[in-house]
């Protein structure tokens, strides 16, 4: 499942059905294949001994229709048992939703990024409150559905019971008019016994299979996710991208809009990123800036329009080669309870020859990293280590950003890099990408999202989104003479830096 999980595309995490295959799928997983490797064992066991049995009741004088009746009685609960298994496994199918919903109220308890705020605002009874309600419903279900087959396995096994009991009477008979030893009785009503044992092991042993088989129905369900960010299937071996060499990026009449949504999150966008340009994307919380990004990065395939790699569709390249390409940081960037110098290695495992400190260097995270217990090799967050270090968020942050100058990629991709910094360490972070520039690497490209506008100003270009749409492209003097709604974002961000006594 796994190794599945790392081709999905990142469409399949915004879809709630996905999500129902996905837990239906691995709330199964690890038990049934072994279970049913078990059960199968034990009926060729079973087998053996009910064969063994039969033998002594056919030996026994006029028993040998004793079998007969005993499969016979036994049928109606083999029909039963495979009936509720059905049941059983369409239930919990159905009810997926339910057991997501209270695992994800009882994570919220146990999740140590969110016990501080449900603890100030008393949350804690409420989504006790909320799971109790989810558990008493899908309880519900399963308790009638549990009763309702217990009923008919009482019947049933009274019915059985009769049976034998007919049948102890029989052989009784025998031994007093002298047609069995008394010895004989034992034998033969152990003999009865034991093959309706066998009968119920058996059916119990096929329905636990049969269920079994249902379930992995589940998997076999997830391992079918349909997988489409891939490259093109005209091609007959997917692009390369060249290394060590600027990248000029095309955005052709994009437009995108999430599956099962009725409105583009991004429509009919069209720009151009030259090498060695920095790009800053601009715009009010849901303009669509971090889709642009994720498009960019083809997380995403666009619903209209194409993005051009060098001259080529992004489509026509290889995956990893593609995602080899970019230095990226996501406003919600990954934290990782490994060490602190495999932190930042994440930024691209392959590389060997990389420099860890000097990436921590640049990112303006040595100082803290050093003074940590165990420096770089310090583990972070202790969910493995009892001694672990909790960095704050502006830590974290440092630390992703030194990840992206780890993987000294020709384009990096900045999404809100320096929100949990502070100004100080902002315009650290922002001088060092001008060093980098400076220092003969005139052809990467960097494109970054910040809400702080002053970071705006070193951009060669800057773009800025209104509802998903391009309404203004220029330089920050070019917009600023512009008078539109950039110069209106930035002049409200300066007056917040202005004293009323400035105003004078």
């Amino acid at each position: 499942m796994m190794e599945k999980a790392k081709t999905l595309d990142l469409a399949s995490f915004d879809d709630a059905a996905f999500y129902e295959r996905m837990e239906n799928a691995t709330r199964e997983a690890s038990m049934r294949p072994m279970q049913i490797l078990s059960e199968t064992f034990g009926i060729v066991s079973t087998a053996i001994e009910f064969v063994s049995y039969l033998l002594i009741l056919l030996a026994a004088p006029g028993l040998w229709w004793a079998t007969l009746i005993i499969i016979a009685v036994s049928i109606p609960s083999a029909i039963i048992n495979f009936i509720y298994r059905r049941k059983n496994f369409n239930y919990m199918r159905r009810r997926s939703k339910d057991r997501r919903q209270m695992d994800y109220y009882s994570g919220l308890l146990t999740n140590k990024d969110m016990v501080k705020e449900i603890r100030l605002f008393d949350l804690a009874d409420v989504f006790i409150g909320r799971y109790m309600e989810v558990f008493r419903n899908y309880f519900r279900g399963l308790r009638k559905l549990i009763l309702s087959e217990s009923g008919w396995h009482v019947a049933i096994g009274m019915v059985s019971g009769v049976t034998n009991l007919v049948f102890y009477i029989l052989i009784a008979r025998q031994v007093f008019t002298g047609g069995i030893m008394l010895g004989d009785y034992t034998l033969y009503t152990g003999a009865i016994a034991s093959v309706a044992n066998c009968v119920s092991m058996l059916i119990s042993a096929s329905g636990t299979i049969y269920e079994g088989t249902l379930f992995i129905d589940n998997l076999i369900t997830f391992m079918d996710e349909p997988v489409t960010i891939a490259p093109s299937g005209a091609l007959t071996a997917p692009r390369r991208v060249q290394k060590g060499a600027g990248h000029t990026i095309v955005f052709d009449h994009v437009s995108f809009r999430y599956p099962k949504m009725d409105r583009d999150v991004i429509s009919d966008v069209t720009f151009t990123i030259n090498p060695g340009e920095t790009l800053a994307l601009v715009g009010l919380n849901g303009a669509g800036k971090t889709t642009l990004i994720k498009l960019l990065t083809r997380l995403y395939d666009p619903t209209g329009g194409r993005i051009l790699l060098d001259g080529h569709d992004l489509r026509e390249y290889d995956l990893g080669d593609l995602y080899g390409s970019f230095g990226i940081i996501f406003q919600d960037f990954g934290k990782y309870a490994v060490s602190v110098e495999e932190n930042i290695r994440f930024g691209d495992i392959n590389r060997k020859d990389g420099d860890p400190f000097e990436a921590a260097r640049q990112a303006s995270a040595s100082d803290y990293i050093e003074r940590l217990p165990d420096g770089y090799n310090t583990h972070l967050m202790r969910i493995f280590e009892p001694t672990g270090a909790e960095l704050s968020v502006g830590q974290w942050q440092k630390l992703a950003v030194a990840r992206a100058f780890y993987a000294d990629s020709e384009i990096l991709v900045l999404d809100e890099p320096t929100a949990s910094l502070d100004a100080i360490a902002e315009q650290e972070i922002f001088s060092q990408f001008d060093r980098l520039r400076g220092e003969g690497q005139s052809s990467k490209t960097t494109i970054f999202v910040s809400h702080r506008l002053s970071s705006a100003t070193i951009a060669s270009q800057v773009i800025v989104l209104e509802n998903g749409r391009l309404i203004e492209r220029g330089t920050h003097k070019e917009l600023m003479a512009l008078g539109g709604k950039y110069a209106e974002l930035f002049n409200t961000q300066a007056q917040r830096y202005l004293s009323p006594e400035d105003d004078i």
